[in-house]
Order: structure tokens, then C-alpha cells, then sequence
């Protein structure tokens, strides 16, 4: 009887160590899912201005050199496209 008082004490105290362990990794696992959250935020962050960078460079680069007309209308596509997405988005702001 002394024995099995024994093992089952044993038993307890290793599953208290583990149910120790899983809230310790739990709470582990929540900080990185918030950092993973933060960091891709950031990442998406940084592309938008990467591609608004491009964008910029872009369009000062075609209006210091002559473009042909597919060029022109090219851009001129392009401009018209950026002023639909802002009158949609003055659209939603006003509703």
C-alpha cells in the first residue's frame, strides 16, 4: 500500500511539472502569435511604402523623359485609376 501511495505521488507531481510546462508554453506561444501579428503588420506596412516608393519613382521617372503615346496613355490610365480610387475613398469617408 506504502508503494502505490508512493507511485501516485509521484504521478501527481509529475503532472503538476507538466500542467506547470503547458501554462508556461502557452503563455509563450501567445507572446510570439502577438509578435508574429506585430512583424506582419510591420511587413505589411513597409511593402505599402516600398510600392508607394515605386510608384513615386516611376512617375517622376516618366515625367523627365519624353514618352511615346503608349506611354502617354499608359499614364494617363494610371493617373485616372488613382483618381477613381480616391473619389471611392472620399465616397466611403462621406457616408
Amino acid at each position: 500500500m506504502h508503494e502505490l501511495e508512493h507511485q501516485l505521488r509521484r504521478v501527481n507531481e509529475k503532472l503538476q511539472l507538466l500542467i506547470k510546462q503547458y501554462h508556461i508554453l502557452q503563455k509563450e506561444n501567445e507572446r510570439l502569435r502577438q509578435e508574429k501579428d506585430q512583424e506582419s503588420s510591420r511587413c505589411q506596412d513597409l511593402t505599402l511604402e516600398s510600392e508607394k516608393w515605386q510608384q513615386q519613382a516611376q512617375l517622376l521617372k516618366m515625367t523627365k523623359e519624353e514618352m511615346d503615346e503608349g506611354e502617354k496613355k499608359a499614364f494617363e490610365k494610371r493617373l485616372s485609376q488613382y483618381v477613381k480610387e480616391i473619389d471611392r475613398c472620399i465616397a466611403i469617408l462621406n457616408e
